[in-house]
C-alpha cells in the first residue's frame, strides 16, 4: 500500500519521453503508473497519472509536479498525459509487442518492424491486407489487427477531443462506453445531450464543453436544454414542477438570458414533449414529462387499487384482536383495535404517527393476524437501516425497495414490473414518508393488482430527498383510509427526545432544562464559531466519557444545511481532525481527504454494488497509489476505485434530509440563525427523531423558537410542487396550457 506523498515543488513542470514499461493500469479509472525514458534524464522516472490507453513504446508528454511517495519513491504526479504513437522501429517494435493489439506479441512485432519499418501503421490502417506477407499472419489475423488498431485509434482520437475540451479520463471512458464510435460527432452536434446521457456530468459540465466548441449563450440549444436544467434544479428541492411565473425567471437568472428567448424556448420544448404544462392549483405549471408521467401513473394505479378488496377472505376483527392479544401478551389501545377493523377490510392503507404512538406493535398485530390466514406478506422499506430495523421489529424478512424491485445496474431501472410482478397478497412500505415520486412508480407498476398495499410512516417528517411529497399528497387527497395514531403510550412518554418531539410538532417548545439521566439535552452556543468548539468537545470527549459512546460508530452529527461553519461539509473536515486526523496513508480526490477509520456516505443509488444513496460505512483499506478505497457497510466490505471515489462524501456530519430512514445511538444537532432558510418544524423534528439513546442540540434558543413556531416551514420556504394531490381526485385529467404559454408572451 502506498503512503502519504510530500509534494517536492509546487510549480508545474514538463516531461516528454518514450514509455518503457506499463507497471500499472486500470482500464476503467485510467489510473496509470509508468516508467518513462524521459529527455535529459539518465535514469527512467516513475509518472503517475491517467490515460485511457497506453503502451510500452509510445511518446507520452507530460505537465505536473514531482513527489516523493514514502514507499515509492519520488515519483512525476502528471495533471495532463498526452500518449501518441511511436516513430522509432524499436519503439513501434515495444509497442507491437506489449499485446495491447490482438494477435501481435513480441514475435510478430519484431518480424512486423523487420518487414515493414517505420511504415508499419500506415500498412495496418490503409493496407491490412499486406500483413500477410508475413508468415504466420493470415486472413483473420489481419483482419484482427486492422480492427483493433482502428478502434484503439477512434478511443484516441475520442479522448483527445474529451481532454481538450476539459473533460477528464474518468468520464471521458464513460462517455466513450455510452457513445461508442460516435461520441465526437454526437457531441458536436449538442453537446447539451451529456447531461441528459452521462452520469457525473451536469448542464453546466456541458455548458463549458458547448463554450469551447463556439456554441453562443443564446443558441436556440442551449437555451432549450437549460429548461430541463432549472426544472432539474427545482427537482433537487423536492419539487416535481413549477409555475411558469417561478420557471421563467430562474432560467433566466442560470442560462443569463432574456425571458423572451426562456419564453420560445419553453413552448419549443412543450411542443416536443421534453417537458409539459398543466395546471396545480390553479396555477400555470411545467413539468419534466417523466416525473408528470410518473405522478400521473401513481395517482392512476392507486385508485384502482384502492377500489377493489382484499386478497384475503373476510375477517372477523372481533374475534382476531382478542386471539393476537393473546398470542403476543399485549393488550391493545382502542385506537389500534378500530385500526386493525379497517386494516382488515382495505386494499390500501396509510398508518402514520409519530415515536412512541404504537405504529409498530399495530403492525405486527396486523401481520400476526393474517399470515394466520397464510396471507403472503412483503416487506421493504427505503434504506437499508430501515429494512433491518423492520425485519428485526417483526421477526420478518425485509430488504429495501430496491432489493426487492431488483434493480437492474445495465438499464438503471427495475427487473420487477407489470411483465415480472411482486410475488405477494399484501406489501408493506416502511418509512413511507422518503420514498419519492420515481420510486413509488415503480412499486406499484411492480405490484400485482390483486395484492393489498400498506404505506406505514410519520407524515410530519421531512418528506423524500428526490421530488415529490407522496406520502403526504396520498393522506391529502382522501383517496385512500388513513389511520392517524396519536396517544403516546406510558413507557414511550418517559423518553424526553419522544416527549419534546411530539411537542415541537405541535408548535410548543421542548422541555431544555437537564433531567439527571435524560436522553435530551439543549447546550447554548453564542454564534457559530463557539458552537463549532462545544460540539467538537461534546462528540470527542463529554459524550463518550458520559455515556460510553464510540465518537464515530454511535454519535452521528445531523446539520440543517450543508453550507456555513456549523454546515455538514465545514464541520465534516473539522470532526476528521478532531476523530480521524489524515495520516499518511491516505487519498485524496474530488476535494476530500479519505484514511482508514473514516466515516462516509454513499451518496448516490449504484445497483452494481447493491449500495443506495445515504448507506453509511468505515473505510477499512486502500491503495494510495491506484487510488482506490475499501468501505464496510453493515459487515459487507465494498471497493472503490479512483473514479468511482465522487460517490463517497465524508459523514461524521450529515444534512438531517440525508438522515430519513436512519437511526442513531446519539444525535448532536447544531441549531443556529446560520441556518435561517432551513429552520422548519419538520426539519427539527425529523432530527430529533434519529436519535435512539441521546439528542444534544448545540444552538441559540432563537434558533430553535424560529423553527419551532414557524409552522412546517418559515415564511421564506417554499410550497413543493406536486400533481399528485389531484391524480388522486376522482376523474382527475390534464388540463394542457401550452396554447396560454404562448400567448402570454
Amino acid at each position: 500500500m502506498a503512503q502519504a506523498v510530500s509534494q517536492m515543488g509546487e510549480a508545474s513542470e514538463v516531461l516528454a519521453g518514450l514509455v518503457e514499461r506499463v507497471v500499472f493500469h486500470n482500464p476503467e479509472s485510467g489510473f496509470c503508473v509508468l516508467k518513462v525514458e524521459a529527455r535529459g534524464r539518465r535514469e527512467p522516472v516513475t509518472i503517475v497519472g491517467h490515460a485511457p490507453l497506453i503502451s510500452a513504446g509510445e511518446f507520452v508528454q507530460v505537465s505536473g509536479n514531482w513527489a516523493n511517495d514514502r514507499t515509492h519513491g519520488v515519483q512525476f504526479r502528471a495533471s495532463f498525459l498526452k500518449a501518441t504513437a511511436p516513430t522509432t522501429p524499436a519503439a513501434i517494435e515495444k509497442y507491437l509487442g506489449s499485446r495491447m493489439i490482438r494477435g501481435i506479441g513480441p514475435v510478430y512485432a519484431k518480424k512486423l518492424v523487420q518487414a515493414f519499418g517505420d511504415s508499419v501503421f500506415d500498412i495496418i490502417e490503409n493496407n491490412p491486407g499486406r500483413l500477410r506477407r508475413v508468415p504466420g499472419i493470415g486472413a483473420k489475423r489481419a483482419k484482427q489487427i486492422a480492427q483493433d488498431w482502428a478502434a484503439q485509434r477512434t478511443i484516441r482520437e475520442i479522448m483527445l477531443f474529451l481532454h481538450d475540451h476539459g473533460v477528464g479520463t474518468a468520464r471521458a471512458v464513460r462517455i466513450h462506453k455510452i457513445y461508442g464510435a460516435d461520441a465526437v460527432r454526437l457531441i458536436s452536434e449538442n453537446p447539451y445531450r451529456l447531461a441528459r446521457d452521462i452520469r457525473g456530468i451536469g448542464f453546466k459540465s456541458a455548458d463549458q464543453i458547448a463554450m469551447r466548441l463556439g456554441i453562443e449563450k443564446t443558441a436556440m440549444m442551449r437555451v432549450r436544454a437549460g429548461i430541463s436544467h432549472a426544472l432539474a434544479e427545482a427537482m433537487d428541492d423536492g419539487h416535481c414542477g413549477l409555475p411558469v411565473e417561478e420557471l421563467v425567471p430562474l432560467a433566466e437568472t442560470l442560462l443569463e438570458v432574456p425571458a423572451s428567448l426562456v419564453e420560445t424556448a419553453l413552448a419549443e420544448e412543450i411542443a416536443a414533449g421534453a417537458v409539459v404544462a398543466d395546471e396545480v392549483d390553479g396555477r400555470r405549471c411545467v413539468f419534466l414529462a417523466a416525473l408528470y408521467q410518473a405522478e400521473r401513473d401513481i395517482g392512476e394505479r392507486l385508485k384502482a387499487l384502492a377500489a377493489g378488496q382484499p386478497p384475503w377472505p373476510a375477517i372477523d376483527a372481533d374475534k382476531a384482536i382478542p386471539w393476537v392479544e393473546q398470542r403476543t401478551g399485549l393488550t391493545l389501545a382502542d385506537s389500534q383495535k378500530a385500526a386493525i377493523g379497517v386494516a382488515l377490510g382495505a386494499k390500501v392503507l396509510v398508518i402514520t404517527g409519530g415515536p412512541g404512538v404504537g405504529k409498530t406493535t399495530l403492525v405486527n398485530s396486523l401481520l400476526k393476524i393474517l399470515r394466520a390466514k397464510s396471507v403472503e406478506v412483503a416487506l421493504c422499506a427505503p434504506t437499508g437501516r430501515a429494512a433491518k430495523r423492520l425485519a428485526d421489529s417483526t421477526g420478518l424478512e425485509a430488504m429495501t425497495i430496491h432489493r426487492l424491485l431488483e434493480a437492474d445496474p445495465a438499464s438503471g431501472g427495475f427487473r420487477r414490473d407489470e411483465s415480472y410482478p411482486l410475488d405477494c397478497d399484501l406489501l408493506v412500505i416502511d418509512e413511507t414518508s422518503m420514498v419519492d415520486v420515481p420510486l413509488m412508480r415503480a412499486v406499484l407498476q411492480a405490484l400485482p393488482a390483486k395484492s393489498a398495499l400498506l404505506l406505514v410512516g410519520d407524515v410530519d417528517q421531512l418528506p423524500s430527498v428526490g421530488p415529490g411529497q407522496v406520502l403526504a399528497d396520498i393522506i391529502g387527497s382522501g383517496a385512500v383510509p388513513v389511520v392517524r395514531l396519536t396517544e403516546i403510550f406510558r413507557q414511550a412518554a418517559a423518553s424526553r427526545i419522544i416527549a419534546n418531539a411530539h411537542r415541537i410538532n405541535h408548535g410548543e417548545m421542548p422541555e431544555l432544562d437537564p433531567a439527571e439521566g435524560g436522553d435530551f439535552y439543549f447546550v447554548e452556543a453564542a454564534d457559530a464559531e463557539d458552537g463549532v468548539r462545544k460540539l467538537l468537545t461534546l462528540v470527542r470527549d463529554r459524550i463518550p466519557k458520559r455515556f460510553g459512546f464510540d465518537p464515530v460508530r454511535d454519535i452521528q452529527v445531523l446539520c440543517p444545511m450543508n453550507r456555513g461553519g456549523l454546515g455538514a461539509r465545514s464541520l465534516n473536515l473539522e470532526l476528521q481532525q478532531a476523530l480521524n486526523p489524515p495520516g499518511e496513508l491516505r487519498i485524496e480526490r474530488f476535494g476530500q481527504v479519505f484514511g482508514p477509520g473514516d466515516k462516509v456516505m454513499q451518496v448516490e443509488n449504484n445497483y452494481d454494488r447493491d449500495v443506495y444513496n445515504g448507506d453509511l460505512g468505515i473505510v477499512t483499506g486502500l491503495d494510495a497509489e491506484a487510488g482506490e478505497l475499501a468501505v464496510e457497510f453493515d459487515g459487507r466490505v465494498v471497493n472503490y476505485s479512483a473514479g468511482e471515489l465522487d460517490e463517497l462524501a465524508l459523514a461524521y456530519a450529515t444534512t438531517i434530509h440525508k438522515s430519513q430512514g436512519s437511526e442513531y445511538t446519539a444525535v448532536v444537532m447544531p441549531l443556529t440563525t446560520q441556518h435561517y432558510p432551513m429552520l422548519r418544524r419538520n426539519l427539527v423534528y425529523t432530527g430529533i427523531t434519529r436519535g435512539k439513546r441521546l439528542v444534544v442540540i448545540v444552538g441559540q434558543k432563537r434558533a430553535l423558537a424560529i423553527a419551532v413556531r414557524g409552522g412546517k416551514a418559515n415564511p421564506g420556504a417554499k410550497r413543493r410542487w406536486s400533481k399528485l394531490r389531484e391524480w388522486l381526485a376522482p376523474n382527475a385529467e390534464p388540463r394542457g396550457i401550452a396554447s396560454s404559454l404562448r400567448s402570454s408572451r
